[in-house]
């Protein structure tokens, strides 16, 4: 017999009852910090997504910008999108984006542009709602666009608002007096027309009527339409709606072909007579 055999066993005396854990209270405050808790992770959550969204899609506007318009690596652009990102790339339509960059090269001439697009498509059958564009050209910026015009007299133009002005002169009996003349823009058929609107000789106001007496033809020369076509310049769907001279700046507003995201004919520089 073992050391354990040795060992008395002792029965359960009958009818004994079970033993029993002591009951805990329940409490509901731990359940509610945790739904605090799982709440406000799933708010950083979204928001982080939110972030990550909206850097995703800002770079790729950013990208393809840079890329369309042959823009160096780190030329600067600004892209807003309005509102949550998140919501409107599940839908798949951007509702609101607006894209600025400023000293943009285009073809014969420079300037500030912004475009603004409603209700992009970004799947499927992409397209766009409806799009605009402003371009703002200062004195300088101005006198390259008007340097693609023969004859125009670059080197003395200027802004005075609501107009573009330059300088010239009228040679009559060997007598040659200077004639400044103010030229207020416009937009027709999607060109710039910049039409004289008054006219100085020798530092005196005078009328058309009056200078064409004195000059007789010579004075077409300065009483002339200017008109500056800017297709070549644009693509095929960009068209010029409105061009205004504002303090010293010329402010140009364009419409878009919405269809210009999926036509290639559009996306190509129009041409010009």
């Amino acid at each position: 017999m073992t050391s354990g055999d040795a060992q008395p066993t002792l029965p359960l005396p009958r009818n004994a009852p079970a033993p029993t854990a002591p009951r805990r209270r329940r409490r509901a405050w731990p359940w509610i910090v945790a739904l605090i808790v799982v709440a406000g992770l799933a708010v950083g959550a979204w928001f982080a997504g939110e972030a990550i969204a909206r850097n995703v899609v800002t770079n790729t506007i950013r990208e393809l910008v840079i890329t369309q318009l042959s823009l160096p690596a780190d030329h600067k652009i600004d892209v807003e999108v309005a509102g949550a990102v998140l919501p409107q790339l599940i839908v798949g339509t951007l509702q609101d984006v607006t894209i600025s960059s400023e000293d943009v090269q285009l073809q014969a001439f420079a300037g500030d542009v912004t475009v603004r697009a409603q209700d992009i498509a970004i799947r499927g059958g992409a397209g766009t709602g409806s799009a605009s564009a402003t371009v703002v050209l200062d004195e300088e910026q101005l006198r390259g666009l008007m340097s693609t015009v023969e004859n125009f007299p670059v080197d003395s133009l200027g802004l005075a608002e609501p107009n573009v002005t330059f300088s010239s002169a009228l040679s009559l009996f060997g007598l040659t007096l200077p004639v400044g003349v103010a030229l207020t823009p416009s937009a027709v058929d999607g060109d710039i027309v910049l039409s004289p609107t008054s006219l100085q000789l020798a530092g005196s106001d005078i009328s058309a009527a009056a200078l064409k007496e004195q000059f007789g033809g010579l004075a077409d020369t300065v009483l002339r339409d200017w008109t500056v076509c800017i297709a070549k310049n644009v693509p095929a769907g960009v068209t010029l709606s409105s061009i205004a001279v504002t303090g010293e700046q010329v402010t140009a507003d364009l419409v878009i072909d919405p269809a210009i995201v999926t036509d290639p004919a559009l996306q190509e520089n129009g041409t010009c007579p």
